[in-house]
């Protein structure tokens, strides 16, 4: 334990997700030693987030505007939604370059042991986003976990009545991986997935 505000700065570090008690105390150790200005400029860019990012109105991607540049942006196909999880996601998937079309970012997945249920994500805006007859095809890309698999089954089955095409990312082997260290489900999700190659 520590005194005053260096135990409390530890305290505030540490309740950051992924930040355990000795990595708080490097941190906090870290922001002591540091040039002022170095700290300065921290707290003004956690300042300036918090009061100038918002969430897109549209998708609930993080913005600084009433919209996110994906859903601003006219070459993106409006007939195709990716589900996600959270922001982190779309970044994620856009560093692939390889989707071209919109987003909706649920902020979460259903986890009853952790109280979170369908009305606590954003269930309702995805369903209000589809009414239009637009989206011909949602993709539902959360995590490949317990808690994803359960918001992926129930937004499955929610969007049953609009007609359109449900797909889930494949799931299997990643590039470079050994069979041998492969667990049992991922192994799985390998064979179902499997394609025909070309030759």
């Amino acid at each position: 334990m520590y005194e005053g505000v260096v135990q409390d700065l530890i305290d505030e570090l540490g309740r950051l997700p992924g930040v355990g008690p000795k990595s708080a105390q490097r941190i906090a150790f870290h922001i002591l030693q540091a040039d002022p200005v170095d700290v300065r400029r921290l707290a003004q860019t956690l300042n300036e987030v918090k009061a100038k990012v918002r969430f897109c109105s549209v998708c609930g991607n993080v913005a600084q505007d009433e919209q996110c540049r994906v859903c601003r942006d006219p070459r993106r196909d409006p007939s195709v939604i990716c589900v996600v999880e959270e922001s982190k996601d779309v970044v994620a998937i856009e560093r692939t370059r390889e989707f071209r079309g919109r987003y909706h970012v649920l902020g979460g997945a259903i986890s009853p042991i952790d109280g979170v249920g369908p009305e606590d994500l954003r269930v309702k805006e995805l369903l209000a986003r589809l009414a239009d007859g637009t989206v011909t095809e949602l993709i539902l890309a959360t995590d490949p976990n317990l808690e994803g698999e359960a918001t992926a089954t129930y937004l499955a089955r929610m969007v049953g009545s609009f007609g359109l095409k449900v797909t889930r990312l494949a799931s299997g082997l990643p590039v470079g991986g050994d069979l041998e260290y492969a667990d049992e489900v991922t192994l799985g999700r390998a064979f179902e997935g499997r394609r025909l190659l070309d030759v």
